[in-house]
């Protein structure tokens, strides 16, 4: 089963590393992975999605949270929630194909954010699959070069992925 996991993290050398052994010491492969400050500059927020057995996933998050500069771990696998990624993509564009071209980025709401007389840079934000369908259609009009964020996520509604540690300071 697909993992979405968030976790704060403190922003301090090697951090990434420890999570990424975790997850390579019990066979995980990351399937993509994001990183990057909150709005306290000493906390990130790594957000990667791997595949696994529940109880396996349940036990690597039991982990995660044992390591010393872990603040708080989510799963979103059973939580409601938003999930994107962004894509930049380099496709081949000619007199002949141009229109076609603009139509599809169109009905995608992606944008065309270079252009040059022999390629469109279109960004494309969504889902795996909006991704995966676009990439589709662009391909035998000629991709040449893909560049892809990995997702990030986040909660929908009022509920948060908060630092605990800050929690805790306003109750005392």
């Amino acid at each position: 089963m697909r993992h979405t996991i968030s976790v704060l993290v403190e922003n301090q050398f090697g951090v990434l590393a420890r999570v990424a052994g975790l997850f390579s010491g019990r066979g995980f492969n990351i399937e993509s992975l994001t990183v990057a400050e909150t709005l306290d500059p000493k906390v990130s927020r790594l957000t990667l999605v791997t595949w696994g057995d529940d109880q396996v996933l349940a036990q690597v998050t039991k982990q995660l949270n044992k390591l010393i500069n872990v603040i708080k771990v989510i799963d979103f696998l059973d939580a409601s929630h938003v999930e994107r990624e962004l894509a930049l993509i380099k496709v081949k564009a000619d007199r002949d194909n141009r229109v076609e071209l603009s139509q599809i980025i169109d009905i995608f709401r992606g944008r065309i954010i270079d252009v040059s007389p022999e390629s469109f840079l279109v960004e494309v934000t969504g889902t795996d699959d909006k991704i995966s369908a676009i990439l589709e259609l662009l391909k035998p009009l000629g991709i040449q070069e893909i560049a892809r964020t990995g997702k990030v996520a986040m909660h929908r509604g009022m509920q948060l992925l908060k630092n605990a540690r800050d929690e805790k300071e306003k109750v005392a």
